[in-house]
Parts: C-alpha cells; sequence; structure tokens
C-alpha cells in the first residue's frame, strides 16, 4: 500500500510540474501558434519527399506509399511525444556544467521524475499533429480488416516507441555525467533513428537491420507492428506473436535506459566549483 501511494504521490506531483511548464508556455500564444506551425510545416515538408520519391518510383522493395506512411505516422506520433516530455533531458549537460543539477539532488523527489516535469515542449504538437494526419491518410488508404487487437497494437506501438525514444534522450543524458557533454553522435542514433525507422527494413543491408533490431531496436516499435496490422509477410522471417509482442521491446529499453541514468547519478561529483 505504502508503494502505491508513494508512485500516486509522483504521479501527482509530475502533473504539477507539467501544468506550471504549460501555463508558462501560453503566456505568449502568438508565439506558440507560429512555432506549432512551424514544426507542421517542417515535418509536413519531409513527407512531400517521401510522397516525390513514391510518385517516380510507385514502389520501394514492394511497399507502396500507404504501407510506408502508416510506419511513417506511428514513428512521428511517438517521437513527438518524447521529445515534447524529455526536453530538460536533451539539455541535461548545460545543467551538469552550470551545478544546476545539485539543485534538483537536494529534492526528496526522483532526479528523473523531476527532469521529465520541468519542462513538456508544447510547441511539439506540430509534429504531432501532422503525424496523425499521416496516419489517419494510411489508414484510409490501406483495405486493412482492422480487429481490436490490431487497435490495440497500432496503440501499443506508439506508446513503445515514444518510450523507446525517451529512453534515447535519456542515455544521452546519462552520457553527460562522464563527458560533461550530451554527444552529439546521439542524434544520429535519435533524430537519424526517426528516418530510418520510417522506411521497411527490406530496404537496408543486413549488418543495417541487425543493428536497428537488436543494438537500437527501432525496428521493434515501427517494421514489425506494420507486418502485423497490415498482415504483410516480412523477409525476416519473424513470427505473428512477436511481432505483437514487439512493442514492449520500447518500454523494456526505457527501463534499461532508467538504471544507466541511475547509475549515472550515483557517480555524479558535481562541478567542484
Amino acid at each position: 500500500m505504502r508503494a502505491l501511494g508513494d508512485v500516486r504521490n509522483a504521479v501527482a506531483m509530475y502533473f504539477r510540474y507539467i501544468g506550471v511548464s504549460l501555463r508558462s508556455q501560453m503566456q505568449y500564444r502568438g508565439s506558440f501558434a507560429m512555432m506549432t506551425f512551424g514544426h507542421f510545416a517542417i515535418t509536413g515538408i519531409e513527407f512531400l519527399g517521401m510522397w516525390a520519391l513514391f510518385n517516380r518510383f510507385d514502389s520501394i522493395q514492394g511497399w507502396r506509399l500507404p504501407e510506408v506512411a502508416f510506419m511513417y505516422g506511428i514513428v512521428n506520433i511517438a517521437f513527438a511525444v518524447a521529445d515534447a516530455g524529455t526536453r530538460a533531458f536533451d539539455m541535461f549537460g548545460t545543467m551538469v556544467k552550470s551545478g544546476d543539477f545539485d539543485r534538483v539532488l537536494l529534492r526528496p523527489r526522483s532526479t528523473a521524475l523531476q527532469l521529465a516535469g520541468q519542462e513538456l515542449t508544447l510547441r511539439r504538437v506540430g509534429r504531432l499533429i501532422q503525424g496523425v494526419a499521416v496516419l489517419v491518410f494510411a489508414t484510409v488508404a490501406l483495405e486493412v480488416d482492422w480487429t481490436a487487437a490490431k487497435v490495440l497494437l497500432t496503440a501499443g506501438a506508439i506508446v513503445g516507441g515514444a518510450a523507446l525514444f525517451s529512453g534515447l534522450v535519456i542515455l544521452q543524458a546519462t552520457l553527460a555525467f562522464w563527458s560533461t557533454e550530451t554527444l552529439e553522435i546521439m542524434n544520429t542514433v535519435t533524430y537519424g533513428g526517426v528516418e530510418t525507422a520510417q522506411y521497411p527494413l527490406d530496404i537496408y543491408r543486413s549488418w543495417f537491420r541487425r543493428f536497428f533490431i537488436y543494438a537500437v531496436p527501432l525496428a521493434t516499435i515501427s517494421y514489425f507492428p506494420t507486418l502485423a496490422v497490415l498482415d504483410r509477410p516480412g523477409s525476416l522471417g519473424s513470427g505473428l506473436m512477436f511481432q505483437y509482442m514487439s512493442p514492449l521491446i520500447g518500454i523494456a529499453f526505457l527501463l534499461a535506459c532508467l538504471q544507466m541514468w541511475k547509475f549515472g547519478v550515483r557517480h555524479y561529483c558535481s562541478t567542484g566549483s
């Protein structure tokens, strides 16, 4: 019962943090509207590039535009949610260099919870809206025999994707305990991973496929769930059960990254200033 009470208290505290963040951002509604539109337009241009590609070649390795758009929608919705909720982790290197993280350690709350609640970047809703629009387009264009299981799988892929991208950002922040900087090379996995996961694994070389299945399991939150929803045979021989369970790997990845975060916190030595 005590553990349940602690969880409720932590959730309530998180939403208080989020409430403060949202109220502060909505003080300048004109700026919020313009930045939201900017994110929508930028990601919209990205999808226009995908449309132009398929308009020229019709299909890639047997995949048509609506099928790839389905993956695109899942990935961009998931990333928009993760990107909005992990802004403080993305800027964590600055907190380490300035010593501001010391103040976080003095508070009797989880450090991860405090950073997660520090800012909910509301302007990321532009990417979210664009991702939802593409996903709706794909579901209308595709003749999918929707069942409750497929709806849950699609929702699970989005949740698993948000967890996986959040884990990547947390892992990047954890490296700042030793490097003092959040290594930019991690952006090739986060932002680059978004670009990669938008397309089917069939188009990549075998070593690249293995990397995004076993090292950074982005395929488990886009490619494999899409195969199950579309009733499409994959080129990697994955079973239907694995395809339905694969989004759970994204959640497991986040939990592993949080353990790495705790390890980093235990070895934090402050700035010495």
